[in-house]
């Protein structure tokens, strides 16, 4: 799942509203918090999460390292109590946000004024091959959650995992464990951002393929944030203008 609407959210609307070429927020993106909106979506899909039943709710909990998404995780946990002192929430690093390097916290605009050889280099390569400078592409990306795939599969094998990250994060997982193309995800992606607090499902069919493979079953899910009247958003991250 993506963590609930963060501050970088609402500051990354004032820009574009504004038509600035910056993003105005302080913090390093690690630090960003949640708006508090986003703990009000994050309740109400604790909520949904912990009104499941015991065999169908999630029963382990891992998290980017990122504040945003470890708030959305704490609160959630608050209705699963999966988390104590002597067993932590869990945090893996390999979840953190795609890391924009020279054109953090730059809307679309300031990409263009500031560096339109960058500009330039996205437009020929595409945004899934595309790394600025100091950044990743979305390829690095999906490296490093290769590896944190792999390290959830040797200590959490048949357990109900949820996994608390970012937008680029439930994107390039669904092109690793659907076995997708740079055309497949990048439609996907076109077709809209993915939700705060929107929830993607995937269950082991074992009738699935010779061996049983992993079932896309949810994307994008927000019913719980609508039963409880919490406002859904889709809004793009501080410095998500290159992704």
């Amino acid at each position: 799942m993506r963590h609930g609407e963060s501050a970088g959210n609402v500051a990354r609307d004032a820009a574009d509203i504004a038509g600035i070429a910056r993003i105005d927020i302080a913090a390093r993106d690690v630090d960003v918090t949640l708006s508090s909106l986003g703990s009000e979506q994050s309740e109400a899909l604790g909520f949904w999460f912990g009104q499941l039943t015991p065999d169908t709710r999630p029963n382990v909990l891992i998290s980017s390292p990122y504040k945003r998404a470890m708030q959305t995780a704490e609160i959630i946990d608050g209705h699963l109590s999966l988390s104590s002192p002597s067993a932590p929430l869990i945090m893996d690093e390999r979840l953190r946000e795609k890391e924009f390097g020279i054109l953090d916290r730059l809307t679309r605009k300031g990409i263009e004024e500031l560096h339109p050889d960058q500009a330039e280099f996205r437009r020929l390569l595409g945004k899934f091959y595309h790394r600025p400078p100091a950044g990743e592409s979305w390829c690095d990306v999906i490296l490093r959650l290769r590896s944190a795939l792999d390290t959830i599969s040797l200590h959490y094998a048949n357990e109900r995992v949820l996994i608390v990250a970012h937008q680029v994060v439930v994107l390039c997982m669904r092109y690793i464990i659907e076995n997708l193309s740079e055309a497949d995800i990048l439609r996907i992606d076109a077709e809209g951002d993915v939700a705060n607090c929107g929830v993607t499902e995937y269950e082991f069919d074992s009738d699935s393929g010779p061996t049983g493979q992993m079932v896309l079953r949810r994307y994008n899910f927000v019913a719980p944030l609508l039963e409880a009247g919490a406002q859904v958003t889709a809004n793009k991250d501080a410095n998500v203008a290159a992704r």
